[in-house]
């Protein structure tokens, strides 16, 4: 029996195929991942492990030896070549060709990079998206150092937090109107401003990036869109992710490897999970670029593969760890008309509101408000703006 082949091993797919073993199945199992080290956690990597908070045994998601224990197959450092459909095979880049019953892909996604017409590929450039990512710029982290962080989202923030609180001088451009323009209000754009100019790192908004510049390959200087040059001695670029779909050809795709509600693609031998597809959700499609998506789905994906009838329902929530500030998002603020603002004791919350209906929170350093707005979410519950922005109020009076 060939079993069951699982292409992309970050914590998608370690969550399906532990799952795969969780339910029952005895077959044979091979997890195939790129990366010469077993799957680990990501979202530490512009967080602790950079801040020298986290040593890498610790990013493990599971150690190397429980796959063995578990009977699944590791195949690390190695890339897949081809997949071949009628004959239901993949071939690995070193020219072995193996068979599969079915397969999944949880292949993630993709860091977007500079082109080298503008400095894309000078040393000294980085993304910020695997364990070798975080490991070639750690040495630049250090203080005294000029850094250039490209993009103001997230993964942007995160970086220039780290390099902050390690000492180095730091310029963030967002060619955007203002940072976290795509997924937040600006009241939560706001509060992230200020958290980081009050730490010395100079935000410029309304700025991009023309080009980076270097002497004997090694990247120098950054020349802004407003025609400011600026010396740097690194650059770190988050300006977004795109969905791995290389090795989903012939599949359909829809922003992502476009999945039912059962993880299935096109084609029915082969599923896929993650950050790499696109699934139905309250009538349309979305594709969520989340630990928690990805575990989630993954597992729903397993159970189904085994012959599971039920569907994935997405619980959207994310994360962010800036310096001492830890936001919590619940839900998705897509087509939000207004914003409740609510702050206690050092907590700072902001509610989402299309008409009366609470889409989503932002929640700084206020696991309250957080839990309570993600569990009215899910119910698809609301509550009152006026108690919502209250301080008296005791939010755990929503729930009832």
């Amino acid at each position: 029996m060939a079993g069951i082949i699982v292409i992309g091993a970050g914590q998608a797919g370690s969550s399906l195929v532990v799952k795969l073993r969780a339910l029952g199945y005895v077959g044979d199992i091979t997890l195939i991942g790129g990366e010469p080290v077993p799957p680990y956690q990501r979202p530490p990597l512009s967080k602790k492990y950079m801040l020298g908070e986290m040593d890498a045994e610790r990013l493990f998601l599971r150690p190397e030896a429980f796959y063995a224990d578990q009977n699944i197959t590791l195949r690390l450092g190695v890339q897949v070549s081809a997949i071949d459909r009628a004959a239901k095979t993949v071939t690995l880049g070193t020219g072995e060709v193996l068979e599969y019953d079915q397969l999944a892909l949880t292949t993630g996604s993709d860091p977007i990079e500079l082109p080298p017409s503008i400095g894309g590929d000078l040393d000294g450039v980085y993304t910020v998206r695997t364990l070798a990512d975080a490991d070639a710029m750690a040495p630049d982290f250090t203080k005294g150092k000029r850094a250039l962080i490209v993009g103001g989202g997230y993964i942007g923030l995160e970086a220039a937090a780290v390099a902050a609180t390690r000492g180095v001088q730091v310029v963030l451009v967002e060619l955007a109107e203002r940072i976290l323009q795509r997924v937040a209000a600006p009241e939560t754009s706001d509060y992230f401003r200020t958290l980081h100019t009050m730490r010395g790192v100079d935000i410029r908004e309304s700025v991009g990036l023309a080009s980076l510049n270097g002497t004997g390959g090694r990247v120098t200087s950054a020349t802004l869109t407003d025609g400011t040059e600026l010396a740097i001695d690194f650059a770190v670029v988050g300006v977004g992710i795109r969905p791995s779909i290389a090795l989903a050809e012939g599949l359909e795709i829809d922003n992502g490897i476009k999945v039912d509600g059962f993880g299935r693609t096109s084609d029915p031998a082969i599923f896929a999970a993650g950050d790499c597809t696109s699934f139905p959700y309250k009538g349309g499609r979305i594709r969520l670029e989340s630990v928690p998506n990805a575990i989630e789905q993954a597992e729903a994906t397993a159970a189904a593969m085994l012959g599971g009838d039920a569907q994935y329902h997405a619980k959207p929530w994310f994360w962010s760890d800036q310096y001492d500030v830890k936001l919590q998002i619940a839900g998705l603020n897509t087509g939000y008309d207004r914003v409740i603002s609510r702050k206690t004791n050092g907590a700072t919350s902001f509610w989402y509101f299309h008409g009366d209906q609470l889409l989503a929170v932002d929640a700084m350093n206020d696991p309250r408000a957080y839990m309570v707005g993600k569990r009215l979410i899910e119910a698809g519950k609301s509550a009152n703006p006026a108690a919502i922005q209250d301080p008296a109020t005791d939010l755990k009076t929503l729930l009832s």
